[in-house]
C-alpha cells in the first residue's frame, strides 16, 4: 500500500503492549511516533508491582511478544523482575527508549479539525493523526474502604506500591485481601515473618500449578534450537486458548469440569475442617479470577499463619481491629485489594468530534466496538478496551491482535484512502448487544462479584472463544465505520 501522508502517531503508555505498539508501527514503516509515559521508566505493571513473589500466572514460554522468542526464562510461571527485564531488553533491541517520553502523563486529548490535540503534565505535546492508549488496566490501585485506613501507626502500603525499605523479617504482617498478590506473598514470606495475619473478605478458588524450574539443559535446547521453543510457544497458547479460555465462556465443558475437579482436590490438602471450610468458596470456579498457586494452603498452615475472617472494623495505630472486637496486632500493613480496572485511560479528559467526551459517552458504562474503538472518537485506538479478554487469555496476544486491527486502519489513512475512521454507533450497538446475550453463557454470571465487574453490575470481559477475537481482529468490517 503506497504512502502519500507522513502521519504523525501518539502511543500513550510505554508498558508491553506501549512497547508493542510502537516497535510494530516503525516496522510498518511509521517513524514519527511519539510515546508518551506518565512514570520516568518503562515496563508498565511490570515495573509497578516489585512485592516479595511476584510472578506471572501465565507460562513463561508463552508471556511474550509472538516476534521476540526467549528462550532464557528461569522457571515455568517466571519471576516479575525478568519479565520486566525482558522488556526491557526489547526495548533496547528496537531502540525504543528514544520515542518515550517519561514523566510526560497526558491529562488532556481533544480532536480539533481531524487531528488529536494532546496536552501533556509537561504542557501542549502538538496535534496527532492518530492516537494509540496502551494505559493498561491494572494501574489505579484501590484502598479499601475501612474506617482509619490511614491510621496504622507502622509501615503500610498498596502491594503496587511495595516500599522496598521495609524488611518483613521477624515482622507481625497484616495482609488485606486474598486475590493473586495476596497469595504470592503469603508463600514467599510465610518462613520470614513472626506472625502473618491474612484478612479474607472472600475465599478464592486456586488451581495448584508447581513452579519449577527451567532446567540449563531445556533452555540450551530452546536456544540452539528455536523450533522447541516454538512448539512449546504453540502448545501452551494452544491449550490456554482451547481449554482454559473456552471452558470459562462455557465452550468446553470437560476442561471446565477438569479445572473445577483440580482446585476441589487441592483445597482438599487443607487438613483442619473449619480451616478447609472457611477457605472453600460458595461460587464456582472461575467465577472470579482463579489463583494459580504452587503452595498457598500448605503457606496457610503453618502455625505462624492466621486467617481471619472476622470482618474488619477500623484499621487502628496498632493493628487491625475486626468485628468481635479483637485487636490484630502488626507491626507492618500491606493492602492487597488490587485496581480500579475499569478506569481505562482516565482520569485523561479525552473530547472527541462534536465535543463529545468520553466521560459522558460512557456514562451509563464503557462500551466499545469490538474493544478497540469508540463511535465518535475517529483515529483513536485502544490496546485493552472495554470488554477485551482480561480473565481468559494472555494479554500479550491479546494486544498484538487489537493492535493489529488498528494498524489495518492505520495503514489505510496514510495510504490517503480515508482521513478518519471511526465506528458506527449503529455497528457499536450490534456488538455490544450481542455481549449482553453472551455474557450470561459465563462462568462470571454464575453469581459472584469480581473485579471483572464495573461500577454498574456488567461483565466487562470478553464472552466467546480466542478463535471468535483472533477472527474478529483480523480484518475491519469496513462497512461498520463512518469513513472520511
Amino acid at each position: 500500500m503506497e504512502r502519500t501522508r507522513r502521519l504523525r502517531i501518539a502511543v500513550i503508555g510505554a508498558g508491553a503492549s506501549g512497547l508493542m505498539a510502537v516497535i510494530k508501527l516503525r516496522e510498518a514503516g511509521f517513524d514519527d511516533v511519539t510515546v508518551f509515559e506518565k512514570a520516568s521508566s518503562l515496563g508498565g505493571t511490570w515495573r509497578d508491582n516489585r512485592y516479595p513473589g511476584i510472578a506471572c500466572d501465565v507460562p513463561s514460554l508463552a508471556y511474550r511478544y509472538s516476534f521476540a522468542p526467549n528462550a532464557e526464562w528461569s522457571h515455568v510461571f517466571s519471576p516479575g523482575g525478568e519479565i520486566l527485564a525482558y522488556l526491557e531488553h526489547i526495548a533496547d533491541r528496537h531502540d525504543v527508549a528514544q520515542r518515550v517520553r517519561y514523566e510526560s502523563e497526558i491529562v488532556r486529548a481533544d480532536y480539533v479539525e481531524g487531528r488529536w490535540r494532546l496536552e501533556s503534565v509537561q504542557g501542549d505535546e502538538g496535534s496527532f493523526d492518530a492516537v494509540v492508549t496502551a494505559t493498561g488496566i491494572l494501574h489505579h490501585p484501590v484502598l479499601p474502604d475501612i474506617p482509619g485506613v490511614d491510621s496504622f501507626d507502622g509501615p503500610s502500603f498498596h502491594t503496587a506500591r511495595w516500599d522496598d525499605e521495609v524488611s518483613l523479617a521477624g515482622k507481625r504482617v497484616g495482609i488485606i485481601g486474598t486475590g493473586s498478590t495476596a497469595t504470592q506473598i503469603v508463600c514467599a514470606v510465610i518462613d520470614d515473618v513472626e506472625k502473618l495475619s491474612l484478612f479474607q473478605r472472600t475465599p478464592q478458588w486456586i488451581r495448584q500449578l508447581p513452579n519449577k524450574p527451567i532446567s540449563r539443559e531445556k533452555r540450551d535446547a530452546y536456544r540452539s534450537e528455536p523450533e522447541l521453543l516454538e512448539a512449546e510457544y504453540d502448545r501452551l497458547t494452544g491449550w490456554q486458548n482451547t481449554e482454559f479460555a473456552a471452558a470459562v465462556v462455557g465452550e468446553n465443558a470437560t476442561a471446565y469440569g477438569d479445572l473445577a475437579a483440580a482446585c476441589e482436590e487441592y483445597l482438599a490438602t487443607v487438613r483442619d475442617p473449619d480451616l478447609r471450610r472457611r477457605l472453600t468458596p460458595d461460587y464456582k470456579v472461575g467465577c472470579k479470577r482463579l489463583v494459580m498457586s504452587d503452595g498457598f494452603y500448605e503457606a496457610v498452615q503453618q502455625p505462624q499463619a492466621e486467617l481471619v475472617t472476622e470482618g474488619i472494623e477500623a484499621i487502628c495505630p496498632a493493628g487491625v481491629r475486626t468485628r468481635d472486637g479483637r485487636l490484630h496486632a502488626l507491626d507492618v500493613l500491606v493492602f492487597a485489594t488490587g485496581f480500579d480496572a475499569h478506569g481505562f485511560v482516565r482520569p485523561m479528559n479525552v473530547s472527541g468530534r462534536d465535543g463529545l467526551t468520553l466521560d459522558d459517552a460512557w456514562a451509563d458504562g464503557n462500551e466499545g466496538y469490538l474493544t478497540v474503538m469508540v463511535p465518535g472518537f475517529p483515529n483513536w485506538f485502544m490496546i485493552g478496551g472495554p470488554n477485551s479478554p482480561i480473565g481468559n487469555f494472555s494479554w500479550l496476544q491479546t494486544a498484538e491482535r487489537q493492535f493489529g486491527f488498528a494498524l489495518q486502519i492505520i495503514r489505510r489513512i496514510a495510504a490517503g484512502e480515508l482521513s478518519e475512521a471511526a465506528p458506527k454507533a449503529s455497528a457499536a450497538r450490534v456488538f455490544n448487544d450481542a455481549l449482553r446475550d453472551q455474557l450470561p453463557h459465563t462462568v462470571w454470571a454464575s453469581g459472584c462479584r469480581s473485579w471483572y465487574m464495573d461500577p454498574h453490575g456488567r461483565i466487562a470481559s470478553w464472552p466467546w472463544t480466542f478463535d471468535k477475537f483472533e477472527a474478529d481482529m483480523k480484518a475491519p468490517r469496513w462497512e461498520d465505520f463512518e469513513l472520511a
